[in-house]
C-alpha cells in the first residue's frame, strides 16, 4: 500500500504539470517529514550525490550535441543516405532511419533527432508520394533511437542513479540499437515501399554516392571517435565527452565554417540550461532514493517478491509491464527516476545484470515516446508537420509492434546487450 500511495502521489503531481524535480523533491520531503519529522538529511544527501566527477559528462555531451546541431551536419547526413539508398524500394524511409541512427549517436536525444531529421525528411517523402502517416511514422520511430544509440542522455542518467558503468551501457546499447534500426528499415522496404504511389528515384551513380559520403564523413566519424576511444580503452567516458566537444567545435570552425563566437555563446547558454535542469533532477532523485530507503520501500518490495516466489524473469516482465503503462503518461526521465531507486535493489538481490536491465528499460522508454496519449515524439511530429495527431499515431503504431519484438529479442537473448561490454573488458 505504501508503494502504491507513493507512486500515485508522484504521478498525480507530475500530471498536474509540475516539473520533474519539483514533484520528486516535494514528494520526498513529505515522506521524510511523515517518517522522521524533519528534512535535515536533505543537504547531505544532495551533496553526496552531486559530489561526483562522473557528472562532468552531462554538460560536455550536452555541449557536443548542441554544437553539432548548429552546423549543417543533418543536411549532409540525410543527403548521403538519400543518395545511397533512395533508389531502393522504400528507400527514402530507409534513408530516414539511417540518418536518424547516425544523428542519434551525435545528439543523444530522441526528441532532437525526431525534430531535426523530420524537418528534412518529411517534406521529401511527401514529395515522392509517401502517404503522410507513413512519413510521420518512420520519423517518430527513427527518433526514438536517440534513447538507445550512444551517447544517450537517459542512459547517462540511469548510469548515474545506479552507479553503473557509463562505458558499458554505451556499448550495450549499440547492438540492440542497430537491430531496432534494421527492423524499422526492413518494415519500410517491405510495407511502406510497397505503395504504388511512391516514386523511386534513380541510382545517382558511384561518383555521386562517393561525393555525398565524403561531404558527410566528418559527421559519420563522430560516433567512432567518441565510442571507439572508450571501446579501445584509450580514454574514459568523461574524457570521451571532452574529445567530443573539441571535435564538434573543430568541425563547425574548420569544416563547415559556420560556428563563430556567436554560435559558441549560444551553444554554451543552451548547455548551461540543459545541464542545470538535469542536475536539479538528479538532486531530487537523490532525495527520493533516500526517502524510500527510510520507509523501507525497496526492502518491502523484496519481501513481496520472496513471498510470491517470483523468478528474476517474472519480476522483470512485471516491471516492464508497469513501465509500459507509466510510459503512456510520464516523460522518460520521470520514469527512470521514479522506478529505478525502487526496483534496482531487488534486481541486485535477484542477480540481474544491471547493464542488461538498463537496455531493456531504454527500449521500453523508446515505446513511451510514440505511445499515446503522452508520446513526446508524436507531438514533435505533429508540430513540425502541422499534421492531425490521429494520423501521426496511426503511422507510428506498426513501429510500436517492432519495438516489442526488439524488447523480446533482448529479453530472451541477454547477450545482445552484454556481449559487446564483455568483449571490451567491462565486468572482469
Amino acid at each position: 500500500m505504501i508503494t502504491l500511495a507513493i507512486l500515485l502521489g508522484l504521478i498525480v503531481l507530475l500530471l498536474t504539470g509540475a516539473p520533474i524535480f519539483a514533484a520528486l523533491g516535494i514528494g520526498s520531503m513529505i515522506i521524510m517529514l511523515l517518517s522522521e519529522g524533519n528534512v535535515n538529511s536533505v543537504a547531505d544527501t544532495v551533496f553526496a550525490k552531486l559530489n561526483n566527477s562522473l557528472l562532468t559528462v552531462i554538460p560536455m555531451f550536452a555541449f557536443m550535441a548542441h554544437a553539432m546541431i548548429r552546423t549543417r551536419v543533418v543536411d549532409d547526413l540525410y543527403d548521403a543516405a538519400h543518395v545511397l539508398v533512395g533508389h531502393l524500394r522504400g528507400g527514402l524511409g530507409v534513408a530516414t532511419v539511417m540518418s536518424s541512427t547516425v544523428f542519434a549517436a551525435i545528439s543523444g536525444s530522441s526528441v532532437a533527432t525526431a525534430l531535426t531529421i523530420g524537418s528534412s525528411s518529411i517534406p521529401q517523402m511527401k514529395r515522392y508520394g509517401y502517404r503522410p502517416e507513413h512519413a510521420y511514422g518512420v520519423v517518430a520511430a527513427g527518433g526514438t533511437l536517440g534513447i538507445l544509440i550512444p551517447p544517450s542522455g537517459p542512459v547517462i542518467l540511469y548510469a548515474i542513479v545506479t552507479e553503473a558503468s557509463i562505458g558499458a551501457l554505451f556499448l550495450a546499447g549499440i547492438v540492440p540499437g542497430l537491430i531496432m534500426a534494421l527492423l524499422f528499415a526492413a518494415y519500410c522496404m517491405a510495407r511502406v515501399g510497397g505503395d504504388s504511389a511512391i516514386e523511386r528515384g534513380r541510382w545517382a551513380g558511384a561518383r555521386a554516392a562517393l561525393a555525398a559520403v565524403r561531404r558527410s564523413v566528418w559527421a559519420l566519424l563522430m560516433p567512432p571517435v567518441v565510442l571507439g576511444g572508450i571501446y579501445l580503452g584509450i580514454f574514459t567516458a568523461s574524457e570521451a565527452a571532452a574529445i567530443g566537444c573539441l571535435y564538434a567545435i573543430a568541425i563547425g570552425v574548420l569544416v563547415y565554417r559556420n560556428f563563430g563566437l556567436r554560435e559558441l555563446w549560444a551553444t554554451a547558454v543552451d548547455t548551461v540550461g540543459t545541464s542545470a535542469m538535469l542536475f536539479m533532477i538528479l538532486a531530487a532523485a537523490a532525495m527520493f532514493g533516500h526517502a524510500i530507503t527510510i520507509v523501507r520501500l525497496p526492502a518491502e518490495l523484496l519481501e513481496v517478491v520472496a513471498a510470491q516466489g517470483l523468478s528474476a524473469a517474472q519480476f522483470i516482465i512485471a516491471v516492464m509491464a508497469v513501465i509500459f503503462v507509466l510510459g503512456m503518461f510520464l516523460e522518460t526521465i520521470a520514469i527512470i527516476l521514479i522506478t529505478t531507486p525502487i526496483v534496482y535493489p531487488v534486481l541486485l538481490e535477484l542477480g540481474v545484470d544491471p547493464i542488461w536491465y538498463g537496455i531493456l528499460l531504454m527500449i521500453n522508454l523508446e515505446l513511451a515516446l510514440i505511445t499515446p496519449p503522452v508520446g513526446m515524439n508524436l507531438f514533435v511530429i505533429k508540430g513540425i508537420a502541422d499534421a492531425p495527431l490521429a494520423e501521426v499515431i496511426r503511422g507510428s503504431l506498426p513501429y510500436t509492434l517492432l519495438m516489442f519484438i526488439g524488447l523480446g529479442l533482448v529479453f530472451w537473448a541477454p547477450s545482445l546487450a552484454t556481449w559487446l561490454p564483455a568483449v571490451a573488458g567491462y565486468g572482469r
